[in-house]
């Protein structure tokens, strides 16, 4: 344990792999996603990350154009302990300062770490979120969300901003009232959708 913190306890280095997990960034997209963080402090994470093998910096693959940063094999392999202490610390407060709304990758992981398989029970099915800028394929199958960035088919299709997916998954505003405000949209299987934001709701006020 100590061996692994000396590599990866420093602050916002996590947060920096957690960045990463859905695929690679460059500098000023990392550095978007992560409010609060000086530039010179990602690079100093950055550079240390490089060093442990956690990340590892590449040219970006067309038709992107520029150096990017990736999670190395040694880095992907952290997700899991990502993923238990955003489980773990799911219950907590925010702390004073806390940014209001999460980038898309840390909403993606959030979702992960707070989906209920018990509240979920038989879901099956897939939800595309369609956000600006990005979009995500979420997946509920045997009691599990997974998530990839990117496009497919769904089953529904949620087009939305990230804060107001934390409103409805979290706060429990209703979907009906997000899409008579036009906040968002929705195609395909409406039912589907409910279900898939109820599993959520044994974290929403605890």
């Amino acid at each position: 344990m100590a061996r692994a913190l000396d590599l990866v306890g420093e602050r916002w280095a996590l947060l920096v792999v957690r960045e990463l997990l859905y695929g690679p960034k460059r500098f000023a997209d990392l550095h978007r996603g992560l409010p609060g963080l000086s530039q010179n402090v990602l690079t100093q994470r950055l550079r240390e990350l490089q060093d442990s093998g956690v990340v590892t910096r590449r040219r970006a693959l067309p038709p992107a154009a520029g150096l990017v940063y990736a999670l190395t094999d040694h880095g992907r392999a952290l997700e899991p302990v990502l993923l238990a202490l955003g489980r773990w610390g799911s219950p907590l407060p925010p702390l004073p300062g806390s940014a209001s709304e999460l980038s898309p990758d840390a909403l993606v992981v959030a979702l992960r770490t707070t989906f209920d398989p018990v509240a979920a029970g038989d879901l099956r099915g897939s939800v595309q979120l369609h956000l600006p800028g990005d979009a995500f394929h979420l997946v509920v199958k045997n009691g599990r969300l997974d998530a990839v960035r990117g496009e497919a088919a769904a089953d529904a299709v949620l087009t939305t901003e990230v804060r107001t997916i934390q409103s409805l998954v979290f706060d429990g505003q209703d979907l009906d009232e997000v899409i008579r405000s036009g906040d968002a949209t929705v195609e395909g299987d409406t039912a589907m959708l409910r279900r898939f934001i109820d599993a959520f709701n044994d974290h929403r006020g605890s």
